[in-house]
């Protein structure tokens, strides 16, 4: 480990690894969304990225020139991105504009604090941080981000531009309100319409009964003395232990015999199944950090039980509830093995199951991609919108107090 600490090694180090990921997602980035050929190039990217670390840590005004000369390098074609021969001269600049500049950048921020020789642990550990904080922005950003640009795109393509070059994920703008063709298609021919109604209502009415069962039985959890109190608290999750396929034919044979299967109704009994434990064991857990001083001074008040629960208890607890009823009603609108094994008719289909129906060598894939997008651009909108009180929700029952 001493052999590291040494800025004549660490620099060029985490210069070449920094150069490499960022030639390799300028490449990704530059061949999804023009559909041209870019690769990057392993050996010339570590060489140059090792370069790169070692000027950096000689200041800001060294590392801008490196950049500069890793952008000539580019665009004379021994930079650490290649491009093909049809790829238009604006793409190529493009290209190695932004390997040049994000590899600099980056290098020079995890290497400013190294000075060459000899490295305290301080210097050493904080280099290390900063690049691998820097990698994980960049991969987790990519692992999310290019899977739903890949799947938007491709919903926006006609079956010809799929057929002639099924990698190009580039859209051409000037096609204007035919590129949401296929999102047409599936309103008008595919009944979405009446599949993102049911998921709607079916997940709303899941919500509703989920609370109606988890608030009292948490509440008794956090707050009441019973018989076997410690043991319930503590075996809330374990249905989570037995995995739903195995629970699917013994759920499959009893709402056939119940005259259960095919029907909305049937899905609105199984879902809360799946969502009343995790709710139990989420609200439990904020319940006992309320205050009870506050409970027991309304019950001196002459409040019954169940009047401190609905005038004290759930007003103090709405980041809670909010957080767990967005919660549920994302695993009710994305559940989907249930509503394949029980629902058949399509006119009774909840949206995963409708998109389930697309997945055929008789539909074109930009339908399949469009549902994709249907299905989830609604639930994204909704998190991000009420990520504040799934957070708060989720924190504010941690620290007791």
């Amino acid at each position: 480990m001493t052999l590291f600490k040494n800025g004549y090694l660490t620099g060029p180090l985490l210069g070449a690894l920094w150069t490499f990921v960022i030639a390799v997602t300028a490449a990704v980035c530059m061949s999804f969304s023009t559909g041209e050929p870019f690769k990057p190039l392993l050996l010339l990217s570590l060489i140059w990225g090792a370069g790169l670390g070692l000027v950096s840590m000689y200041g800001r005004t060294p590392a801008a020139i490196a950049g500069g000369v890793l952008l000539l390098a580019g665009v004379l074609g021994i930079g650490p991105v290649t491009v093909g021969e049809d790829v238009s001269g604006f793409s190529t600049l493009l290209a190695h504009l932004a390997t040049a500049g994000f590899s600099a950048l980056g290098t020079y921020i995890f290497t400013h604090d190294c000075p060459p020789g000899q490295l305290t642990r301080h210097q050493y550990e904080a280099a290390i941080i900063r690049f691998l904080t820097g990698f994980g922005y960049i991969f987790f950003t990519a692992i999310v981000v290019i899977p739903f640009y890949v799947m938007v795109m491709t919903s926006l393509k006609s079956q010809s531009e799929l057929l002639r070059n099924p990698l190009d994920f580039s859209i051409d703008l000037s096609k204007g309100l035919d590129l949401l063709r296929s999102y047409q298609e599936l309103f008008a021919d595919f009944g979405f319409g009446g599949y993102l109604w049911t998921s709607f209502y079916v997940s709303v009415l899941t919500v509703f009964i989920t609370l109606a069962f988890a608030i009292p039985g948490a509440y008794a959890v956090a707050r009441l003395r019973f018989r076997g109190r410690a043991a319930f608290s503590r075996s809330i999750l374990l249905i989570y232990m037995v995995p739903m396929i195995v629970l699917a034919l013994p759920i499959y044979i009893g709402f056939s015999m119940a005259g259960l299967r095919n029907s909305v109704f049937g899905i609105v009994l199984i879902y809360p199944v799946t969502t009343i434990p995790v709710a139990l064991y989420m609200l439990q857990g904020y319940f006992r950090g309320l205050p009870s001083e506050v409970e027991e001074a309304g019950l001196m008040d002459g409040l019954s039980r169940l009047m401190v629960i609905w005038k004290i208890t759930l007003p103090l607890s709405l980041p809670a509830l909010a957080s767990v009823s967005l919660y549920v009603f994302m695993i009710a609108w994305n559940e989907f093995l249930l509503a394949f094994m029980l629902l058949d008719d399509p006119s009774k289909f909840t949206l995963t199951r409708g998109i389930a129906s697309l997945n055929s060598s008789e539909i074109p894939r930009q339908h399949l991609m469009a549902g994709s997008v249907i299905a989830t651009v609604p639930i994204m909108a909704l998190f991000l919108g009420l990520e504040r009180f799934m957070t708060k929700g989720l924190t504010a029952g941690s620290v007791k107090g």
